[in-house]
């Protein structure tokens, strides 16, 4: 699909489509990254927030199925060469 790029200010902007929002599953006041390419291809990606409650939840559950060995720090020591 051809979109148009218009001035925005200082700056230049396009107007993505509602249904392109929509199948992305954006809403107004999210954010998206922008990458570019040698090429000069461009892509957004929605941008994934940060959720510290979840990620916290997540490591205490890893944390709940891990072993307890010896330290890896002293068998890296033990082993080096320097």
């Amino acid at each position: 699909m051809k979109l148009l790029i218009s001035k925005w200010g200082n700056s230049l902007a396009v107007r993505l489509p509602a249904d392109c929002i929509r199948a992305a599953g954006l809403r107004e006041g999210d954010s998206v990254d922008a990458e570019t390419t040698p090429a000069g291809m461009i892509t957004l990606t929605p941008a994934k927030t940060f959720d510290k409650t979840a990620f916290l939840r997540r490591l205490r559950r890893l944390r709940g199925r891990m072993q307890v060995s010896e330290p890896v720090v002293e068998a890296m020591r033990e082993r080096s060469r320097y």
